[in-house]
């Protein structure tokens, strides 16, 4: 017989732990074996227990989940973890991703997703929705991106030349164009309208910026 998959569930809440063993018992391959309120506790049930899964409330007390994750991940590189929370804020996401988290999903989400989420992650997958994803390579292009890169990339959007361009960043139009050079390799488009899109697209610029 298949071995159930064994999870921790790490929720300062007493009612959100509730329903989410409720979920999991409710699930023939899954095998709740403990639950913790705050991250010493995770740690200190992880250490002990090696879960296959654990499902971390971002915000907790203590270690938060990111920094819990990242304490859980250096100690055992293989921990699987899926941070949960009631925002969506990219800095929350992206501090999901750099502490080691292999999934993220919103907490009002359906908990059809949470319960997939467990089972790709289980799996060495990682399970970000389509929407977190792009946040994350939003942010990922534009942390490659220099800040006149940034710049240059936010004046192609609104339409400007790039005589315009360096007359506003006060550069020389040979600056301009080899920042614009720079820009359309790191996101990977042939032209000047394709990356106006793409930065649209994906968040790195704001029309309303």
């Amino acid at each position: 017989m298949k071995r159930k998959i064994r999870i921790l569930i790490v929720d300062d809440h007493a009612m959100m732990r509730l329903g989410l063993a409720e979920a999991i018992a409710a699930e023939r391959d899954f095998n709740l074996i403990g639950e913790a309120s705050n991250g010493t506790q995770a740690l200190h049930f992880y250490r002990e227990h090696q879960p296959d899964v654990v499902t971390m409330d971002f915000r907790i007390p203590g270690p938060d989940g990111a920094e819990s994750t990242a304490m859980l991940r250096a100690e055992f590189p293989d921990a699987r973890i899926v941070l949960l929370s009631i925002f969506e804020g990219e800095e929350d996401i992206w501090r999901a991703v750099q502490a080691g988290a292999s999934g993220y999903v919103s907490k009002s989400a359906e908990i059809e997703e949470l319960l997939e989420a467990i089972r790709v992650v289980h799996t060495g997958g990682t399970y970000f929705p389509a929407a977190i994803a792009a946040k994350l390579a939003a942010r990922q292009t534009r942390d490659n991106l220099t800040p006149r890169e940034l710049q240059a990339l936010r004046h192609i959007v609104a339409g400007f030349s790039n005589k315009e361009i360096a007359a506003r960043l006060h550069m020389s139009e040979a600056t301009v164009k080899l920042h614009i050079s720079n820009t359309l390799a790191k996101l990977n488009v042939a032209d000047r309208t394709q990356a106006a899109i793409i930065a649209v697209r994906r968040g790195i610029i704001h029309l309303d910026a």
